[in-house]
């Protein structure tokens, strides 16, 4: 008899096309609805606006997610496997800074804000996939960042930070500058949400109009967002929808040559930016 071996799985189809190629096809295509109003090319000021991000209480994802593959596999591997070092190794500087962030301001030690993460729903084929319609553009998550800036009273617009910002606190400057605030997204990557490596995951208004006004913005969010990234090493914080054009460039360069290799060479030349506080404010 012929070995039992395991059955090659085929990616589905709908009228003649996989549905990969579909997906890739529609995520291209411009979403802007006739009337809305555009980005405006400086500091971006967007509150939210969640009447097409959720539906019935259903999120992106909440359907089981496609299988990685071998490389990515690997990828995920190495990026737990330093989330976990980095939990144990920076747990006492952690401890510090909530410390530091508790007695400097008032306020909460930890900020957490909802972000869109890896998509993972199939597009709109016709296919009955158990999926809620609206696409949200990604599953949505909650981030965690060490506090930096003086407690929201009440609901606030979503903005970029800017340089010399009046709502950074003397401590979250501090913590800016040298990336230390992001420490707690260790717990993000090891919950899933998030890699190591990966490009940023946006807030959610600002995400909804980004990817109606740059071409292919979502194509960004076939791999699950990250603490550092190439955008992250090569260029500074979003000040204006051009540095998210060009931080778009180098993130889909990124998803072109993705390895485990690749990752952790991203890795390595994150410490020194961190160092020299290159980009930050």
């Amino acid at each position: 008899t012929s070995p039992n071996w395991p059955k090659r799985r085929h990616s589905p189809t709908y009228a003649g096309k996989s549905v990969t190629s579909i997906n890739l096809e529609n995520r291209l295509r411009d979403r802007l609805p006739v009337g809305e109003p555009e980005l405006p090319e400086g500091p971006l000021a967007a509150s939210l606006d969640l009447d097409d991000t959720v539906e019935s209480g259903a999120l992106a994802g909440d359907a089981e997610s496609p299988e990685l593959c071998q490389f990515d596999r690997g990828r995920r591997l190495l990026n737990v496997m330093v989330a976990l070092a980095g939990v144990i190794l920076t747990a006492p500087l952690m401890a510090v800074i909530a410390v530091a962030v508790k007695l400097t301001s008032r306020g909460s030690v930890l900020y957490k804000q909802t972000r869109i993460g890896l998509d993972r729903r199939v597009a709109d084929t016709g296919l009955n996939n158990g999926r809620r319609q609206t696409d949200a553009g990604g599953r949505p998550f909650t981030m965690y960042k060490f506090r930096t800036m003086a407690q929201d009273e009440g609901d606030a617009a979503q903005v970029w930070a800017s340089p010399d910002d009046p709502r950074v606190t003397p401590t979250g400057r501090i913590l800016r500058t040298y990336r230390l605030d992001e420490l707690p997204q260790f717990i993000n990557v090891l919950r899933g949400d998030m890699n190591i490596v990966g490009p940023r995951p946006e807030q959610m208004g600002l995400f909804k109009r980004l990817r109606r006004r740059i071409d292919g913005y979502q194509m960004r969010q076939q791999v699950l967002p990250g603490i550092t990234g190439w955008a992250q090493i090569n260029a500074s914080y979003d000040a204006s929808v051009e540095d998210v054009r060009r931080k778009l460039a180098l993130d889909l360069e990124y998803l072109r040559r993705r390895s485990a290799r690749e990752d952790f060479r991203i890795m390595i030349k994150t410490l020194p930016v961190m160092l020299s506080r290159r980009g930050a404010w």
